[in-house]
């Protein structure tokens, strides 16, 4: 075969880290959800779009391209040159579910997802999910996942009954995704009962605020908890630009230390931007800044960033020509395109 001509750009391969996809048995509990009485504000995306009303076009497009896999998504990504999705069960997951309900329909979501992968093992990978609401099960599931079913990771949808994996009721579940080397992807969903208040105004429950400040909080606790000490090789992925934990970094690092001097805090063996260097890495997903992306790479490192899409919820075209004129070299850009992806979710090089 002879090699192509120099003035030919070699196509770089595009692993888009953040797509969400569900399965009718999860969207038919999260209407039944969306009907019952409750005050999460989770609710308020819940209902958009499982319990719309039936002239609401958008918020019915969207849970058409949420549960279609290899029709309308297969044509989004050839259309945009995108190689492959790595694929989550969109959030709240199987969250707001009671434990044994979440846990039957976290393996089912999972064994259609490694069902689609098989089919389409160019084009799709996929992250496990599982049932918080019972840590042993979720743990065996996670199991499951790896070895039996073949994915590549997990996906968890940030606090689950307003509580964080800094409780210890959890550490199976970390304990789980240390000794498997499965990277857990931490998503956002609505504030926590806590903190709720203050973001139930002005849209800033989800996206524009609320989701960012939520599972940035979630991150936070998780590095000053002492959790990476206990769960060193412990890998966790946060998206939308790394929820702007470290931006925070410097700060982060000078008041946890007067915080464990004073007693209000654990004695920790690193500092947390230490942890987030080694413990995190981040995905650029419904963040399109390449001041941020340059920072991002400055402050974590070109090997912690991966690139996503965040589809169906962001459009694919932006996101491609994000990264495709993003100011970087044409090895940081594979990097940020597909290797570091590929390392990190255990992937197969193309």
């Amino acid at each position: 075969m002879s090699a192509a001509p120099k003035n030919q750009k070699k196509k770089i391969r595009r692993i888009a880290t953040e797509e969400a996809f569900s399965i009718p048995e999860v969207a038919a509990g999260l209407r039944d959800v969306a009907r019952a009485p409750g005050d999460s504000q989770d609710l308020i995306l819940v209902k958009r779009i499982y319990d719309a009303p039936k002239d609401d076009k958008p918020m019915a497009s969207l849970l058409a391209h949420l549960l279609d896999l290899e029709v309308m998504r297969l044509r989004d990504m050839d259309d945009n040159n995108v190689d492959m999705h790595i694929l989550s069960l969109t959030a709240p997951g199987v969250q707001m579910f009671d434990a044994d309900t979440a846990t039957s329909l976290a393996a089912l979501a999972n064994d259609r997802l490694a069902e689609v992968v098989r089919r389409h093992p160019t084009r799709f990978a996929g992250l496990a999910t599982f049932a918080p609401q019972s840590p042993q099960r979720a743990a065996k599931e996670m199991e499951r996942a790896i070895k039996k079913l073949k994915l590549n990771g997990f996906i968890l949808n940030s606090h689950t009954n307003s509580e964080y994996l800094d409780n210890p009721k959890y550490f199976p579940i970390l304990e789980a995704a240390e000794a498997l080397d499965g990277c857990i992807y931490i998503h956002p969903r609505a504030a926590s009962d806590g903190m709720a208040k203050p973001f139930a105004d002005y849209g800033l429950d989800s996206a524009q605020w609320g989701y960012g400040l939520e599972t940035s909080t979630h991150a936070v606790r998780m590095m000053v908890s002492g959790l990476f000490d206990r769960f060193p090789k412990l890998k966790i992925c946060l998206g939308h630009m790394g929820e702007a934990v470290h931006f925070w970094s410097w700060r982060l690092d000078y008041m946890n230390r007067n915080a464990q001097n004073r007693g209000a805090a654990p004695k920790l063996k690193l500092t947390p931007s230490e942890y987030f260097k080694r413990n995190f890495v981040i995905t650029t997903s419904g963040q399109e800044s390449h001041l941020a992306l340059d920072y991002s790479i400055k402050s974590l490192g070109i090997d912690n960033v991966l690139w996503a899409i965040d589809y169906p919820y962001q459009p694919s075209a932006p996101a491609v020509a994000f990264m495709d004129s993003a100011p970087v070299s044409v090895a940081e850009r594979e990097k940020l395109y597909h290797g570091n992806a590929e390392r990190v979710f255990h992937i197969l090089p193309a």
